[in-house]
C-alpha cells in the first residue's frame, strides 16, 4: 500500500537527534515552530507530538498544534484498520495525561512499530507493546477539491516562492544560444518542456508557434511548470528549507533525476536517482551546511565535465556560488 503524503516529510527527518548540553538541533526546534509553538523551546522538551504535527502541517494537513501526545486521540477519526502512516497514540507510565504518538509503519502479533520523534531522543523506528495502544487515527475524509487545495497550499510555501524567485533571476529572459543544448529558453523553461507541458509534439510543424508562445509565456504557467515538473518530483517539499532551495535550483539546471543523483553523491549513497529511505537517512545524518558544501562541489565537478563548459562554465560556477550563499541564509 502506498503511504500517505505526510510520511515523506516524516522519513525525511529520520535520524534527527537531540544535542546534549546547551546546544539544540535546529530541525527539532523547527518542528515546534511549525505547530505554532515557541521556536525557542529546547530539544529536551518532549517533542513526539511536535514531530507528528510538523509532518502533517508540512504536507498540508491540520495537526492538533499541541505538544500533548494524547491530543491526537481527538484528531481525525478512528482507523478501522492498522493503515500504514496512521497516527498511533500510546500510554506512557501510569500518568493518565502522559503518552506517546507516532506514525504506524508495521505491527506484529504483540507490538506496533512506529516511526516517531523523541524515540531514544531521536527520530527513529521503534516497537511498542500493543497493550499500550490507546487509539489509531486517520484524517477525516474530505472533498477532493478541499484536499487538493490543502496540499497546494503546503507546496506553495515561502520556501518555494523564494526558490522560484531565485531561479527566475538566474535564468533570465528569452534566449536561443546555438551552443545551448536546451535550445530556445525563456525564464528557464525550454521549448521541449513547454511542448511536453501542453501535450503537443515538438516538430517542424509546431516549432514556430511554440517558440512564439514561449516568448510570451505567462507567469502562472511558469510557476505551475516549476511546481509540478521540478519542485514536487525532486522531493523539495520533504527537505529543510536551505537544502530544498539549493536542490530545486539543481533540479532546474541538471534535470530532476540528475539533481537527485548529484545529491546522493554528496551525501554518500548509491546514485540511483530515487529518493528513498537510504537517501533520507543519509541526509538526516549530516548537518545541512555540510550537505550544501558537498552538493556545491559535486555540481561544480559536473559542470566542469560538460563539453560546453568553455562557453558557459563561468556562469554555471557563479550560479552555484550564488545559490549556495542564498541557501545558507535559510539554515536554522
Amino acid at each position: 500500500m502506498q503511504q500517505p503524503e505526510w510520511m515523506a516529510a516524516a522519513w525525511a527527518q529520520l535520524g534527527q537527534r537531540e544535542i546534549a548540553g546547551s546546544a539544540d538541533n535546529a530541525r527539532i526546534r523547527a518542528m515546534f515552530r511549525d505547530v505554532g509553538q515557541p521556536p525557542s523551546l529546547h530539544d529536551e522538551v518532549a517533542w513526539c507530538a511536535a514531530f507528528v504535527g510538523a509532518c502533517l502541517e508540512r504536507s498540508g494537513h491540520a495537526s492538533t498544534r499541541s505538544l500533548m501526545a494524547r491530543s491526537y486521540l481527538r484528531w481525525g477519526e478512528p482507523a478501522e484498520d492498522a493503515l500504514a502512516g496512521a497516527i498511533a497514540v500510546l500510554s506512557r507510565g501510569s500518568d493518565p495525561a502522559a503518552g506517546h504518538v507516532g506514525f504506524l509503519v508495521g505491527e506484529t502479533e504483540s507490538q506496533v512499530v512506529l516511526l516517531g520523534g523523541n524515540q531514544g531522543d531521536a527520530v527513529s523506528v521503534s516497537a511498542y507493546p500493543k497493550a499500550r495502544l490507546l487509539g489509531i487515527r486517520w484524517p477525516r475524509v474530505s472533498e477532493p477539491a478541499a484536499e487538493h487545495a490543502a496540499v497546494e497550499t503546503a507546496d506553495v510555501s515561502t520556501t518555494f516562492a523564494g526558490a522560484l524567485a531565485h531561479v527566475l533571476e538566474v535564468e533570465g529572459g528569452f534566449s536561443n544560444d546555438p551552443y545551448d543544448p536546451g535550445g530556445p529558453t525563456n525564464k528557464g523553461i525550454t521549448l521541449r518542456v513547454l511542448a511536453a507541458w501542453k501535450g503537443v509534439p515538438l516538430d517542424a510543424g509546431s516549432r514556430a508557434a511554440l517558440t512564439a508562445e514561449l516568448r510570451r509565456i505567462a507567469d502562472d504557467t511558469v510557476r505551475d511548470i516549476y511546481l509540478q515538473r521540478y519542485w514536487r518530483p525532486a522531493h523539495c517539499q520533504e527537505m529543510a528549507p536551505a537544502l530544498a532551495f539549493f536542490h530545486f535550483d539543481a533540479a532546474v539546471n541538471h534535470g530532476v533525476t540528475g539533481a537527485m543523483r548529484l545529491l546522493q553523491r554528496a551525501v554518500g549513497t548509491d546514485a540511483d536517482g530515487e529518493i528513498g529511505p537510504n537517501t533520507r537517512a543519509a541526509i538526516a545524518r549530516l548537518p545541512i551546511d555540510e550537505i550544501l558544501q558537498r552538493y556545491a562541489e559535486v555540481r561544480r565537478a559536473r559542470y566542469r565535465s560538460l563539453q560546453h563548459f568553455w562557453r558557459f562554465g563561468r556562469g554555471w560556477l557563479a550560479r552555484v556560488d550564488k545559490t549556495l550563499s542564498r541557501a545558507r541564509l535559510l539554515i536554522g
